[in-house]
């Protein structure tokens, strides 16, 4: 990747213990898709569980752009499947069935600021957000190269703004690994960027990851442009630390 956010230079970046998550208190995780929750902080959220530390979980989309042209797995019957694999990961984690709310908007298609329905995903998320109460918001890094992330941040940020909380935000970067371009990443002294040790959690985290078996596996093999995490990609998750960036 270009630029100044990347592996090579990680060691510039501030390191956290796993106890630093007894500070987050109540968590809310926001995750534009069924997987991003295991893959951007799967092991943090383990973490808050092990201390027993509530988390809720709100995912975006349906995620059944994965593979448009299956017929195994036709848009409702692989919306079925990936949120029952999404509570399967979540159990890996700590976190009950209960405690995941899926919104259910067309993968690519979450509502940014131009979208006619932003305003209504907005009032969605603020009542969701008052329910909750979080001390802590966990969602997508503002400028993550999918548009289903960037809406996410969008919309939370607005929510947040709206009912006039003041909780800890934290962003989780997924493709600013792999896809990001010069404009993508956080500018300087824009945010604090820090990794959170989850040496503790890195193999539930692992397992949940796996969970999503859709998105890891040949499970739907009747769609030749059908999505898959390829070994690749998945390496960026598979280190005992989570990167988290704070604004400053």
């Amino acid at each position: 990747m270009n630029g100044s956010f990347s592996r090579e230079n990680l060691e510039n970046f501030e390191l956290e213990n796993a106890e630093t998550v007894l500070d987050w208190g109540k968590t809310c995780v926001f995750a534009p898709h069924p997987d991003d929750e295991s893959l951007g902080c799967g092991g943090a959220i383990a973490l808050l569980r092990k201390f027993e530390l509530p988390v809720r979980l709100v995912v975006m989309s349906d995620g059944t752009l994965s593979h448009p042209h299956s017929q195994k797995f036709p848009a409702a019957k692989l919306r079925g499947l990936r949120e029952t694999e999404m509570k399967n990961a979540l159990r890996i984690l700590g976190v009950s069935a209960d405690d995941v709310t899926f919104l259910r908007y067309r993968d690519r298609s979450v509502p940014d600021q131009e979208a006619d329905d932003f305003e209504s995903a907005v009032t969605k998320v603020k009542d969701l957000l008052s329910e909750i109460n979080p001390e802590t918001i966990v969602l997508p890094w503002r400028r993550d190269p999918h548009p289903d992330h960037r809406a996410t941040w969008q919309i939370v940020h607005s929510a947040i703004t709206r009912i006039g909380i003041k909780p800890k935000v934290l962003e989780y970067p997924i493709w600013l690994w792999e896809m990001a371009e010069e404009k993508d990443l956080p500018l300087k002294g824009e945010i604090r960027a820090w990794r959170l040790n989850i040496e503790k959690t890195v193999e539930q985290k692992q397992s949940a990851i796996r969970a999503h078996v859709s998105q890891t596996t040949d499970l739907i093999d009747d769609d030749p442009e059908g999505f898959r995490l390829s070994p690749e990609v998945l390496l960026n998750f598979a280190v005992p630390y989570e990167v988290f960036l704070e604004e400053r």
